[in-house]
C-alpha cells in the first residue's frame, strides 16, 4: 500500500489561493448581490458588424490619452516663460518624453477621427431617434470638449506656432463689440499678451475638461448603451423586437480586448515612426516674428479656411466696428454644432415621426437626410481646403542703417498672389454650389436606389 505524500508547495499555493477567491466572492456576493445583476449583464447580446466599434476604437483611445497625458503633466511647467523649455526638455532630454508626445498626439488624432467616423454611421443609419436622443446629445458634446480640449493642448506649448494661433484667438475676443477687452482680460489675465493664459489653459486641459470627459464618456458609452436595447441592422433583422449578436462575455469582451490592442499598436506605430510637431524647430515665442511654415491640425483646419474665404468685411456702428471677417467662421462653427445637437428633434419634427425605433435605416431609404449630410460633409471639405494655398509673402525691405528683417518661412504651397486671388475666389463661389450639387446628385441617387 503506497504512503499518501503531502502535496507540494505550488499546488497548495495555487488550491489555497482558489479557495481564497471563492470565498472572497461568496463573501462580497452575500453582502452585495451582485451575482443577481451580473449573470444577466453578461450574457446581454451586443451586435457582431465592425461599424459598432467606432465608438469602442475612441474609447480606448481616449484612454490612451488620459495615460500619456499623466506621463507629460510630470514634467510640463505651465509657466508662460518656461513652458516652451519644459516641452523641448521632455522632448529631447526625458528618457522616452518624445515617444510619450508622440504617442498623446496621435491618441488624440485618433480620437478625434474615431468620433467624427462614429457620429457619421450613427446619422446616416438614424441611430439618434428615439429613445436615443440623450446619447446623441451627450455624443456632440463630448465632440466640441474635445476639438476645445484639443486647441488647448496645442497652446500649452509655447512655441511660436502654438502662440501665434493664441495670438489670433485673442484677436478674435478683442474684436467683440462692449465687451471684447473684458472677455480678452478673462481669457488672458489682461491685455497684454499672453499674460496668464498658459496656467488657465492648464487647468482646463489637465483637470475641468477631462473631468467632464471622464462623466461624459462612461455615461454616453457604458450606462445608455446598457441600459438601452442596441440598435439593429437590416441586413441581420427585420422588425423593431428582434435581437440579434453575441453575448457580451465572451464574444463581445474578446472583439473589445482585440479592439484595444489593436488601437494601441496603430497609435503606437504612428508615434514611431510619424514625426509631429518638432517645437524645437520652431522656437520659443517671440513677438512680431512670422509663424513657422505649417499647416494647422486637420480640424482646425476647417476655421482656417473660413477665415481665408470670408472677405474682411468691417460694419461700423458708432464708435465701435464690427469685424465680420473674423465673426463669420466662429459663427458658422457655432451654428453647426447647435444645429447637430437638436437634430433629433429638427427630423422628428419634419417627418412627424415619433415612435421608438430600434432598427437601423438604409441611407438610400432616407435621401433627403443622406443628401443633407454628404451636403455638409462638402461644404466643410470646401472650407477645408481653403488652408492649403497661400500667397506668396511680399519681399521686406528695412529702413537704412537697419538690419533687414528674416526672410518669412517657405509655405507648403505657394501661388502668386494673382493666382491665389482666383483660387479664392473659385473656393468661395464653390462653398456656395458644391453643397447644393452634392444634395441634389445624393437625394437623386438614394431615390433612385431604394425605388
Amino acid at each position: 500500500m503506497a504512503t499518501p505524500t503531502k502535496p507540494k508547495r505550488r499546488p497548495r499555493f495555487v488550491a489555497g489561493s482558489a479557495k481564497a477567491a471563492v470565498d472572497s466572492a461568496i463573501y462580497l456576493d452575500d453582502r452585495l448581490p451582485l451575482g443577481r445583476w451580473l449573470r444577466p449583464q453578461l450574457r446581454k447580446l451586443f451586435p457582431s458588424h465592425w461599424s459598432f466599434l467606432l465608438g469602442e476604437l475612441a474609447l480606448y483611445s481616449f484612454v490612451f490619452l488620459l495615460l500619456t497625458g499623466v506621463f507629460l503633466t510630470l514634467f510640463y511647467k505651465p509657466n508662460p516663460d518656461v513652458a516652451f523649455e519644459s516641452v523641448r526638455e521632455i522632448s529631447l532630454e526625458v528618457r522616452g518624453g518624445l515617444l510619450m508626445r508622440q504617442l498623446h498626439h496621435w491618441s488624440a488624432t485618433v480620437f478625434v477621427l474615431a468620433i467624427v467616423a462614429h457620429l457619421c454611421r450613427v446619422f446616416f443609419t438614424g441611430a439618434f431617434r428615439k429613445p436615443r436622443e440623450l446619447s446623441w446629445m451627450l455624443g456632440v458634446v463630448l465632440f466640441a470638449l474635445v476639438l476645445f480640449n484639443s486647441f488647448a493642448g496645442v497652446s500649452m506649448l509655447g512655441d511660436q506656432l502654438a502662440f501665434s494661433g493664441l495670438k489670433q484667438a485673442q484677436g478674435v475676443l478683442l474684436s467683440v463689440p462692449l465687451i471684447g477687452t473684458y472677455l480678452a482680460s478673462f481669457a488672458f489675465g489682461g491685455t497684454d499678451f499672453p499674460g496668464d493664459v498658459v496656467p488657465r489653459l492648464f487647468l482646463l486641459h489637465v483637470l475641468l475638461v477631462p473631468g467632464i470627459l471622464l462623466a461624459v464618456v462612461p455615461l454616453h458609452a457604458l450606462i445608455l448603451t446598457w441600459r438601452q436595447k442596441h440598435t439593429e441592422r437590416r441586413a441581420t433583422a427585420t422588425d423593431e423586437n428582434t435581437v440579434t449578436g453575441g453575448p457580451f462575455f465572451p464574444y463581445f469582451a474578446v472583439k473589445n480586448g482585440a479592439t484595444a490592442l489593436f488601437t494601441l499598436g496603430f497609435v503606437a506605430l504612428l508615434a514611431t515612426f510619424v514625426r509631429v510637431n518638432p517645437v524645437w524647430e520652431h522656437g520659443a515665442y517671440r513677438e512680431h516674428a512670422y509663424p513657422p511654415s505649417a499647416q494647422p491640425f486637420w480640424y482646425y483646419g476647417v476655421l482656417e479656411g473660413a477665415q481665408r474665404l470670408v472677405p474682411g468685411w468691417e460694419i461700423p456702428i458708432g464708435s465701435y466696428v464690427v469685424q465680420l471677417g473674423l465673426w463669420i467662421p466662429p459663427l458658422i462653427l457655432l451654428a453647426f454644432f447647435g444645429v447637430l445637437f437638436f437634430y433629433p428633434f429638427i427630423e422628428r419634427r419634419y417627418t412627424g415621426d415619433g415612435d421608438y425605433h430600434h432598427l437601423l435605416d438604409r441611407p438610400s431609404q432616407v435621401p433627403v437626410r443622406t443628401a443633407l449630410g454628404v451636403a455638409v460633409i462638402t461644404f466643410f471639405v470646401v472650407l477645408w481646403a481653403g488652408m492649403w494655398v497661400s500667397a506668396v509673402p511680399p519681399v521686406m525691405h528695412s529702413a537704412p542703417g537697419f538690419p533687414a528683417p528674416p526672410p518669412a518661412p517657405p509655405a507648403l504651397l505657394t501661388v502668386p498672389q494673382s493666382t491665389y486671388e482666383l483660387v479664392v475666389a473659385g473656393l468661395r463661389v464653390a462653398v456656395f454650389v458644391l453643397p447644393v450639387v452634392a444634395f441634389l446628385i445624393t437625394r437623386a441617387v438614394c431615390r433612385r436606389r431604394s425605388a
